[in-house]
């Protein structure tokens, strides 16, 4: 959970050099000067099956990715500022979203809800690390244990670059929206992702829910080809891809 290829990485956060080695190699571009006019680093990741599905047709998710994977996302959790999920993932995993699995601090948590559809029941919203609730809807200040902000629609979604902005006056800057599949695809389609993190599992399926929910492609030329480094997090493989706020051409 430690040691001293982590704990170089972890100095990170506080202006330490980017290390040698794998470790740096994986995590140093979360460090990088943000792209974005908003002045965040944002990282999404999935975890899917060699067949691009994130979940049965039923929903069942626990666990596609093994130890590395679970390891990987709770590192990623300890070195970025706040962690974002949609509601549908509090709604399916009732995720603590904390750093149990390293060593590093917990991250903001950020809890997707346009529509306040959510009780209060949840984990994140029971107490724990400082939670924020993005809403549209005007309502009470608290959800629980949980500060609620509210934010602008953009279409029938929340605005994601709004979101970003007010993250960033809140000093979060490096942001990681860990799923579920539907949140990250809307990050894609709207252009706010720096890297995506993409662990494939030795899993076939055959159906279940597929890992990117994007307009349909015409032509091959609408998707979005992309520069990958692969990295071993046995039994799975990780790929690390440099999106820097592209978008899929089909999203254009």
């Amino acid at each position: 959970m430690s040691g001293a290829g982590w704990d170089a990485v972890l100095a990170m956060r506080d202006g330490g050099a980017v290390p040698a080695g794998e470790l740096g190699r994986l995590f140093g571009p979360l460090f990088a000067a943000p792209r974005g006019a908003d002045g965040c680093v944002v990282v999404g990741r999935l975890a899917q099956t060699l067949d691009g599905r994130i979940a049965t047709v039923s929903g069942s998710s626990q666990w596609i990715g093994g130890a590395g994977d679970i390891l990987h996302t709770h590192r990623l959790r300890a070195l970025c500022d706040a962690v974002l999920v949609g509601a549908g993932t509090v709604r399916a995993d009732d995720p603590r979203l904390t750093t149990r699995e390293c060593e590093g601090p917990n991250p903001v948590r950020v809890v997707l809800d346009p529509r306040r559809r959510l009780s209060v029941e949840y984990g994140v919203f029971r107490g724990g690390p400082p939670t924020l609730l993005v809403v549209a809807e005007d309502g009470p200040e608290r959800h629980g244990a949980a500060e609620v902000v509210r934010v602008p629609m953009a279409g029938a979604e929340l605005d994601l670059a709004a979101v970003l902005r007010m993250l960033a006056g809140r000093g979060l800057r490096r942001v990681f929206v860990e799923g579920g599949g539907v949140t990250v695809s809307r990050f894609l389609a709207a252009g706010c992702l720096d890297r995506l993190h993409v662990t494939v599992a030795p899993v076939l399926l055959g159906s279940g829910i597929p890992a990117f929910t994007l307009p349909e492609a015409a032509r091959i030329a609408d998707g979005l080809r992309f520069s990958w480094t692969v990295h071993d997090i046995s039994p799975d493989v990780l790929l690390d891809i440099a999106l820097d706020r592209a978008r899929p051409g089909v999203c254009a």
